[in-house]
């Protein structure tokens, strides 16, 4: 696909440190097209709760005057933020008040937007909603799109902040896009039911830092850790892993060290595992310091929880493992079926201490190969293709 305009409206700010898919597809699109990354506005409550924050927030620069709404940041390439800001609404009973203040944010929003773009000169441009369900919901009926994607990388419905009103709108905003894309076949599974073109595009991953052939420097933090080292490196979040499986398996192999990379929730934190003498935790790093971690370890780990928020979820951090030649023990879930060729696939706690030991003796070559070939397929450009062809497909029906 080529020639042709976007505008991306999405839940992640352009200038976020972790990776966002929104934005990889953005790089992507703009190889050959022109994008518009629309970030999202401030609202009212945020701006209140994180002022401290807000100060460094490029969007709160632009609310002050400081700095211009538009930004260009490659040849095709455009990030907007918006020099007001929006009423809160998450906080609103489900129902007409919720809708009439969130039609009025929607409002300002897209009359924004939509200058910005006539500016550019964008014609009928094709517009992809990246997750946003509120701030996103009357885009369809207020820009001048030709045709509007859902992008589902998450389910947000379990998510405490997100359950009032997500599992009313998100059905009717899929229902109502011309065209839903998933990372995920749970996740388009769920969009079908609502939507017909509902499809699985799988993942992108840029691996371009993953490379096991350049030179990774053991970090300090792990420096004195004995081996056979076993990490884990991301969100340490108890939504999505499950502290009683790491420790049953550090308890079990007391020989074995588990290096556990990242910020910690409440409960993590307080966790037994920070008794255990094998167990490490070493707080977050930054992100182009996450290859060494991986470098670092013999084998590296997803335990995750069993539940809606993890069942149909890609495991991005799976392929940056397996880009690096990791052997790598996972959750079994049905989102990562995809990896069974490649990854130690365990249920209970004593699968995984089973595949724990069969990880260190069972190693190949050729394994280790095929684990690097088999990532670098989830490429950003392979996922943009992918996702490409189903808009041209819908673009020639309706002409």
């Amino acid at each position: 696909m080529a020639n042709r305009d976007f505008i991306i409206t999405g839940l992640q700010s352009w200038d976020i440190p972790i990776g966002s898919n929104a934005i990889d597809i953005a790089r992507e699109l703009a190889t050959d097209n022109r994008v518009l990354y629309v970030n999202s506005p401030l609202d009212l409550m945020t701006m209140v709760r994180n002022r401290q924050h807000n100060v460094k927030d490029h969007r709160n620069a632009v609310l002050r005057g400081r700095s211009k709404p538009l930004r260009k940041v490659g040849k095709r390439l455009w990030v907007l933020d918006f020099p007001f800001f929006i009423w809160s609404v998450n906080g609103l009973p489900d129902g007409r008040l919720f809708d009439a203040v969130n039609k009025w944010n929607n409002r300002r929003i897209f009359r924004y937007v939509q200058r910005i773009a006539d500016q550019l000169g964008f014609v009928h441009p094709i517009q992809i909603i990246d997750n946003d369900i509120y701030r996103s919901y009357y885009s369809k009926e207020l820009l001048d799109a030709r045709m509007t994607v859902y992008y589902r990388r998450d389910n947000l419905q379990p998510f405490p902040y997100w359950n009032r009103h997500v599992g009313r709108l998100e059905p009717a905003l899929i229902a109502k896009s011309d065209l839903v894309v998933c990372n995920s076949l749970q996740l388009a599974t769920f969009a079908k039911n609502f939507n017909p073109e509902s499809y699985d595009i799988g993942q992108g991953v840029d691996l371009s830092a993953y490379d096991p052939s350049l030179s990774h420097p053991e970090p300090a933090e792990i420096a004195g850790i004995p081996s056979p080292r076993f990490g884990y490196i991301g969100d340490i979040n108890s939504l999505r892993l499950d502290p009683d499986l790491i420790f049953d398996m550090a308890r079990s192999r007391p020989g074995y060290s588990f290096i556990l990379t990242g910020g910690e929730d409440d409960i993590f934190s307080r966790h037994p595992l920070h008794r255990l003498p094998n167990v490490h935790f070493t707080g977050s790093v930054a992100r182009y310091r996450v290859p060494s971690f991986i470098a670092a370890m013999d084998v590296c780990m997803n335990p995750q929880q069993v539940n809606e928020i993890t069942i149909g979820n890609y495991p991005r951090k799976v392929d940056e493992y397996l880009a690096m030649g990791k052997t790598v023990l996972a959750t079994r879930t049905p989102a990562m079926e995809l990896f069974r060729e490649h990854v130690f696939l365990c249920t209970t706690a004593s699968d995984f201490i089973r595949s724990a030991d069969e990880s260190l003796l069972s190693d190949t070559s050729e394994k280790k190969a095929a684990r690097i070939r088999f990532a670098q397929s989830h490429s950003w450009e392979n996922n943009v293709t992918a996702l490409s062809h189903l808009i041209e497909k819908h673009l020639n029906q309706t002409r």
